[in-house]
């Protein structure tokens, strides 16, 4: 199986740095076999034209040929950005000046807090027909882009990323645990017994089990029932009172003090180097994180995909939105269905591994057919859709990363100077109280 290429929003510099590549722009549509005879631009007939900003490897390219081919009245300009931040700051840049927006924009999944609360800047694609299609896409995956009162719908899911165990198979039988992913799955189905797995590995081994407390603290605060950070009606903070969240933080000073976290930090060179030198045995990531993995390539066949403790979560994922300075956006809105809908996401998938938002893909022979031989033969398309299948919908907030940042630096505190993990909670929340 080839490598696939997932779309990810990646926060930390130096993972950014080896994922992410040159600006490239690509014409979908700019040569005279896309006109149609007899057409000229004063007529009415004159194809109507769509720009199409899009991020990453989607295939969009050539499934937009396609749809020119059976549409000979619509051009499509595609404008592929393969810098996340870049494609970000040039999208907000047009609406601040209020100029040079297109007329499709995909919207990645961590930048959603940026361009929500704009919505009078996008049109509602409520009102196109999009009720008639949700219940297509998973439920969480569009209420990623639906505003808290239901009304408006932003995007449609273009593509999703749920969160897995990847695990180092080898290490798992040298510490006498099952291998095999559905074993090693039930082995950690609750978090009490992944501590106990956790704690174990590392005593027969010598080895981290965890790669690092940011990723663990991911697991278990993502199962939040509705919110995490803010309540979703007022803005208000509820991070200290929300117990899952505590939860999180508690079960991963556990991992830390019991010496079976690492103590890497994601996307250090070390990390990287502790990935390629087996020095760790799990690592609790979204589906995007498989190519940093892959990246080890000596360590073909040795790595499985397992399933979270008590349900998945989701970093990353992306969306197609409808600036409102396009022109055409009744045009805009039946491409972008039509490039969303069963049959294109699942060729998309094949193409350029964006994981499918439309969960009757998964049921599709093609998805379940491909045995991948770094993962020890495992269908790990199987593998990621029963994940995606397991997250529920929660709420981030507007300033989700701050707080995040802060809760994180008490780990850093906590292993790099054996600091108190109550003081490092308190003054996480005062400073976050301080910050509103």
């Amino acid at each position: 199986m080839k490598r696939r290429q997932w779309l990810a929003v990646l926060p930390l510099a130096a993972m950014m740095i080896s994922l992410l590549g040159a600006y490239g722009v690509i014409n979908a549509a700019n040569n005279e076999e896309n006109q149609v005879p007899g057409m000229s631009e004063g007529s009415q007939d004159y194809p109507i034209e769509l720009t199409f900003w899009a991020l990453g490897n989607t295939h969009y390219a050539t499934l937009a040929q396609e749809y020119m081919a059976e549409h000979p009245n619509i051009k499509i300009n595609i404008n592929i950005q393969t810098d996340i931040f870049t494609h970000h700051n040039r999208m907000e840049s047009a609406l601040s000046s209020r100029s040079g927006a297109p007329d499709i924009f995909m919207l990645d999944q961590e930048s959603m807090e940026r361009f929500v609360n704009a919505q009078d800047q996008f049109y509602n694609l409520y009102d196109f027909g999009a009720k008639g299609i949700e219940v297509d896409y998973l439920y969480w995956a569009w209420k990623q882009a639906t505003l808290v009162d239901g009304s408006f719908q932003l995007g449609l899911p273009a593509g999703i990323s749920p969160t897995v165990v990847y695990y180092r198979a080898d290490l798992m039988e040298r510490a006498g645990l099952p291998a095999d992913p559905e074993e090693f799955s039930a082995a950690i189905n609750k978090w009490d017994k992944f501590a106990v797995v956790a704690k174990w590995f590392t005593e027969q081994t010598g080895l981290p089990f965890a790669d690092s407390a940011d990723l663990v603290y991911n697991g278990l605060r993502d199962q939040s029932t509705d919110r995490i950070y803010f309540n979703k009606i007022d803005g208000s903070f509820i991070g200290d009172t929300n117990p899952q969240v505590k939860k999180a933080y508690d079960f991963t000073v556990k991992g830390i003090q019991e010496g079976w976290i690492g103590n890497w930090t994601l996307g250090s060179p070390e990390w990287e180097k502790a990935i390629r030198e087996g020095d760790l045995g799990v690592i609790l990531a979204p589906t995007w994180m498989e190519d940093t993995i892959r990246s080890a390539s000596d360590t073909t066949g040795k790595w499985r995909i397992a399933q979270i403790p008590e349900g998945s979560g989701s970093w990353g994922g992306s969306f197609l939105t409808l600036p409102r300075e396009g022109k055409h956006p009744k045009e805009a809105y039946d491409f972008i269905t039509w490039l969303t809908n069963k049959d294109n996401q699942l060729e998309t998938y094949k193409a350029s591994g964006l994981l499918p938002s439309i969960p009757a893909v998964y049921n599709e022979p093609e998805f379940q057919a491909d045995q991948d031989d770094f993962f020890g033969g495992q269908v790990i398309s199987e593998a990621y859709a029963r994940s995606a299948q397991r997250v529920k919908p929660v709420y981030y907030g507007p300033r989700f990363e701050q707080v995040d940042t802060l809760i994180k630096n008490a780990f850093r505190d906590i292993v790099e100077n054996k600091a108190d993990p109550q003081s490092e909670w308190d003054d996480a929340m005062k400073r976050v109280a301080d910050a509103a």
